[in-house]
């Protein structure tokens, strides 16, 4: 199985901005070193928890730090940008770092209302043509000349750089399906809201269409995961992220508590039961447990590639995760 690290720049309590960013630089240059196969960063906006706000940006930095990795964006948000400048972005990071580089995108805006409309300096958000907006990027990447005919007198430089691989990221079915026929890779967040299912991912292999950007159809699949040694010590450094997103389901946006803090925070029974069925988002358990999960899911669903978020409150514990994992499964 491939392993690749998904990374947010999460902020920790008692750490500042700038060190969720040399976190994940530390991260890409561990994922090298043990051969994952790719990094993406996502983007978030109006948060002070995460601080991937320009994730094409960690990328550059991230690429030039690291030698074999594929480095990329998970995703950077559509929404907010021209294609044209989409293009011109992520041609000028392909020219650097050849045969390493992932254009994945996503139509969420990775925000609230309000830094939405900032985003678009207060213009209403053009949120009914995402996939047109996509084609012409990929047309514009590949130095076509695009059908739109506000682009179809201008071109994306730097020319003739080698291409990077394209995907869609989503968790639904018309997402899979118009990645397919536009032949690039489908991300399938199943951290989001563990619905993956067979139907969506052969809808995207059955439709998919050979493209220059990838000649057969790839899938990857994002999960959250905390592990350790041992189940317990696994179970106390989940519990921040299990309580951060009980209090999400109730429209409850709180930082994350120390393991510390999360152990001693007073949990009602309904509680329980609600981390407890959030457990299919949210995988828990020493390595091996995990690995046999990964590995199960993997011979059902058929994916290529398993992506790995994971928060806990330490550095080292966070690194230890994708050593552990590495040490199972690659």
């Amino acid at each position: 199985m491939r392993l690749s690290i998904l990374d947010q720049a999460p902020v920790m309590k008692g750490n500042k901005a700038v060190d969720a960013l040399k976190k994940a630089e530390e991260l890409a240059i561990l994922g090298d070193q043990l051969g994952y196969h790719r990094m993406w960063m996502a983007e978030h906006h109006a948060t002070k928890d995460f601080v991937s706000s320009a994730p094409e940006v960690v990328a550059a930095h991230l690429a030039a730090k690291t030698s074999n990795i594929r480095i990329g964006t998970g995703g950077v948000m559509m929404m907010h940008y021209s294609p044209l400048k989409l293009a011109e972005v992520f041609k000028t990071l392909s020219a650097f770092s050849p045969g390493r580089i992932d254009f994945g995108v996503g139509r969420a805006p990775g925000g609230d209302q309000r830094s939405i409309y900032a985003l678009s300096e207060g213009r209403q958000p053009m949120l009914h043509n995402m996939y047109e907006k996509l084609d012409t990027a990929l047309q514009l990447i590949n130095d076509e000349i695009p059908k739109d005919s506000l682009y179809n007198q201008t071109f994306a430089a730097p020319t003739q750089v080698k291409l990077p691989q394209a995907w869609l990221l989503g968790s639904t079915g018309n997402s899979a399906l118009q990645a397919a026929i536009r032949g690039i890779g489908y991300s399938f967040a199943q951290f989001f809201n563990g619905e993956m299912n067979n139907q969506i991912l052969d809808a995207y292999r059955k439709n998919f269409q050979p493209s220059a950007f990838m000649e057969k159809p790839e899938i990857n699949v994002s999960y959250m995961v905390t592990t350790a040694e041992t189940k317990e010590e696994a179970e106390f450094e989940a519990k921040p992220q299990d309580i951060w997103r009980l209090l999400f389901m109730r429209g409850r946006i709180a930082p994350l508590l120390t393991p510390e803090e999360a152990r001693d925070y007073p949990l009602t029974e309904m509680d329980r039961m609600t981390i407890q069925e959030n457990r299919k988002i949210h995988l828990v358990g020493d390595a091996k447990e995990i690995a046999n999960r990964l590995q199960k899911e993997q011979e059902q669903y058929g994916f290529d590639e398993a992506m790995i978020v994971s928060i806990p409150h330490s550095q080292e514990k966070r690194l230890d995760v994708y050593r552990l994992l590495a040490r199972e499964l690659l």
